[in-house]
């Protein structure tokens, strides 16, 4: 896993219909503690941001690249400075690509026999999806027989539920609306995407 997702343990999922207003949400997120930032690939300009951020966030702070479903996607988002890609389900060869460059992969698995594939292959962590539809006692049930899978529930995980996912067991947790709510969108509330991210960091910081 990367040094960022293990020190916050929140990975921050930036998805909109344009990337325009991404930077200025990365700035709010780096000044409140979260340090592990996902733009996906179905948001225009994913890539362009990526290559600037990666050339100025600084130290500790890892950006990725979201719905990533082939190697060519892969090797795009490394190009771009990614230092972690995330799936929506299990593609082998986005595994073994990403080994190859070196860089973590998360792909999205929902059953037993779906994270152990996962895992298996050479993922870095898999990303429990979509992990609001289950819930944390589903994330302890599953761990119970795979404890040394780190999962990272994501989809549908409130901020609020934060501290049970947690107890629960996952490693770390992907928030995207939840965490983000409208500050992509022009005008968004910046203020309250901050607020949002202390929460979550000052829960994560509990359980140190």
């Amino acid at each position: 896993m990367s040094q960022a997702l293990v020190t916050t343990r929140v990975v921050a999922i930036l998805r909109a219909e344009n990337a325009s207003r991404a930077e200025e949400v990365v700035d709010v997120l780096l000044e409140n503690g979260i340090r592990s930032l996902e733009l996906t690939l179905t948001t225009k300009g994913a890539l362009e941001v990526v290559e600037r951020l990666a050339a100025k966030v600084p130290d500790g702070t890892d950006i990725g690249v979201g719905t990533v479903l082939t190697a060519d996607e892969v090797d795009r988002a490394v190009d771009a400075g990614a230092r972690f890609v995330v799936s929506p389900s299990v593609v082998p060869a986005v595994i073994e690509a990403a080994i190859r460059h070196g860089i973590a992969s998360y792909p999205g698995a929902f059953t037993p026999t779906e994270i152990h594939a996962a895992w298996s292959a050479g993922a870095s962590a898999v990303k429990l999806f979509p992990g609001g539809a289950l819930g944390p006692g589903y994330l302890k049930a599953v761990r119970a027989p795979l404890p040394d899978v780190p999962l990272i529930p994501t989809g549908g995980v409130d901020v609020e539920a934060a501290g049970a996912w947690l107890d629960a067991g996952a490693v770390a947790l992907g928030l995207g609306s939840p965490l983000i709510g409208d500050a992509l969108d022009p005008g968004g509330d910046l203020d309250a995407l901050a607020e949002r991210a202390r929460a979550v960091t000052a829960v994560v910081d509990a359980r140190r």
